[in-house]
């Protein structure tokens, strides 16, 4: 499902077909027709997409235990993973498994908390389970705007700005100001985030001692990035 997302935001196809749809076509990833009538991926498959000025190249691993050997050949020669979450369920003990194997192999990973638009998600929960459950230092970049059938959008908490996502599939991004009932929250996760960055950051963590509030956005992205690959710590979005 996030594979033919990313592929139709990108551009790379021109609409969404679900992964177990009505339709019969099935996601673009899953060729097997094991795969499409199953609704799981059996075996990985690569594919590319443009993003501005990168290119990148997406490997859609099973999620399905039985087939975990795909996804160990897989990290062998990534770059950098997305560890999918579910808002409601958390992490449960696939994701444990592939957890192990990203260490293994010293692979750096984005977390990313899905399905934020279903009855029980919970942000803040699964963030929590991330440090607890998986012993990640887990920083939450973002900040959902809403849960349940009231999630609207998110907060992007480095450029402090609202992000509403529009049309049928929410292909027209609306950039606004953050709501004002929320710009308080929003100021202290944005403090706490940059704690949490600082704390594993030797470069921020100096600036952030001499004088918290100097720090720039372009510096932030820097710290996160470096941090990240340095698997010091785990980037936390959201999204649905």
């Amino acid at each position: 499902t996030l594979s033919e997302r990313i592929l139709f935001y990108t551009g790379k196809i021109h609409e969404i077909h679900e992964v177990r749809g009505k339709d019969g076509v099935g996601a673009i990833m899953d060729s097997m027709d094991l795969e499409r009538e199953k609704g799981i991926t059996i075996q990985s498959a690569a594919t590319y997409a443009l993003w501005g000025d990168y290119n990148i190249n997406l490997i859609d691993t099973p999620g399905h235990v039985d087939f975990t050997i795909e996804v160990e050949r897989a990290l062998r020669v990534l770059d950098g993973a997305i560890l999918v979450l579910c808002s409601v369920s958390g992490v449960q003990s696939q994701s444990i498994t592939v957890d192990r194997q990203m260490k293994r192999y010293k692979v750096p990973r984005i977390a990313f908390i899905n399905k934020m638009d279903r009855a029980g998600a919970n942000y803040d929960r699964v963030a929590l389970q991330l440090k607890e459950k998986l012993g990640h230092h887990a920083v939450r970049l973002q900040y959902p705007i809403g849960a349940e059938d009231r999630f609207q959008g998110l907060i992007d908490l480095l450029s402090m700005k609202a992000y509403y996502f529009d049309g049928e599939n929410g292909e027209n991004i609306r950039e606004e100001a953050i709501p004002a009932d929320m710009k308080d929250e929003a100021e202290l996760r944005r403090a706490e985030m940059i704690e949490g960055v600082a704390n594993v950051d030797d470069t921020l963590g100096e600036v952030f001692l001499m004088d918290p509030d100097s720090i720039t956005e372009k510096q932030l992205r820097e710290a996160v990035r470096r941090a990240t690959i340095a698997l010091k710590m785990t980037p936390v979005m959201c999204g649905s």
